[in-house]
């Protein structure tokens, strides 16, 4: 069954997020994809996060797609104009990736070429709007294409924008699933009942929202997030848990664990494990929660 059909039947998915290699040696990155071949929904590849050069997104995809393991491909208006945007979706198109997810692109002065130029030629809701027309079978210029490219359709969904911000965003919800979007992705979860109060302002039995669940490497990291990335909490006592711990690998991914099972728990459509590079550990997380 596909990501799009296990949505639509209101199955509990699994996401995986599958970073490319920053080089073409994707050797590791296909063994660390088969091991967990089978075990997830889908694998999110993103399109360099961070702002952090690395293989593309589609390019990670095809290689995935060829080894039969069903994909994310994320498209990223950051860096590419309207003609490369359309150029990357009629290639996944044709390449048989199914599932796309739509961003916005983290600050490029945040990566390793602050240097480079950030295109923003559309917005994400610009860009909904090109899948949707391209799924009509013409472009943006109204010219008609010879094959026509239909996917299950994703975008973001930023639960740490508080007050008008976030009203803006319950807005911006409305308007991507108008324009298709079949599943939205969230911040990091670490704080579960801060989570539970902003759920309360989201219909989640309409609307398929697919928290990220962070994998933690280690009380260093905790802290470091806690105090420098707005808007996302990590609670006290799971740094101590972490600080405390002889076998850092354990706790971190009993951890992640725990907090997939709560969030099954809480009605969720589904969950994103993000590892940061830590791909090899998803088979402890996926074990412990029976995956």
């Amino acid at each position: 069954m596909a990501l799009e059909e296990k949505i639509n039947a209101g199955r509990f998915v699994v996401l995986g997020e599958f970073e490319p290699p920053k080089g073409n040696n994707f050797s590791a990155y296909v063994k660390h994809a088969n091991q967990v071949r089978g075990r997830l929904d889908a694998y999110v590849v993103p399109e360099m996060a961070s702002a952090v050069l690395k293989a593309s997104s589609l390019g990670a995809c095809a290689l995935l797609q060829r080894e039969g393991i069903e994909t994310v491909f994320q498209v990223c208006c950051r860096d590419r104009n309207r003609l490369a945007l359309q150029a990357d979706l009629l290639a996944a198109g044709g390449l048989g990736v199914k599932n796309l997810m739509v961003v916005s692109g983290d600050d490029i002065t945040h990566g390793d070429h602050p240097q480079a130029r950030t295109v923003n030629d559309l917005t994400t809701i610009e860009l909904l709007e090109v899948v949707q027309r391209l799924g009509t079978g013409k472009d943006m210029a109204g010219i008609e294409l010879d094959g026509v490219p239909r996917f299950c359709t994703g975008s973001t969904f930023d639960n740490t924008a508080a007050g008008g911000l976030l009203e803006i965003e319950l807005e911006n919800l409305q308007k991507k699933i108008a324009l298709g979007a079949k599943f939205f992705i969230t911040h990091p979860i670490f704080d579960l009942r801060a989570f539970q109060q902003f759920v309360k302002r989201v219909d989640t039995s309409k609307i398929a929202l697919i928290p990220t669940v962070l994998l933690l490497k280690s009380a260093g990291m905790a802290r470091y997030i806690d105090r420098n990335i707005k808007g996302v909490s990590i609670p006290a006592e799971m740094i101590r848990d972490i600080q405390k711990a002889s076998d850092k690998v354990e706790i971190c991914t009993r951890i992640a664990a725990q907090t997939i099972s709560r969030l099954k728990e809480m009605g969720l459509a589904g969950v994103l494990i993000s590892t940061v590079g830590w791909e090899d550990k998803l088979p402890m997380i996926l074990d412990q929660i029976k995956s």
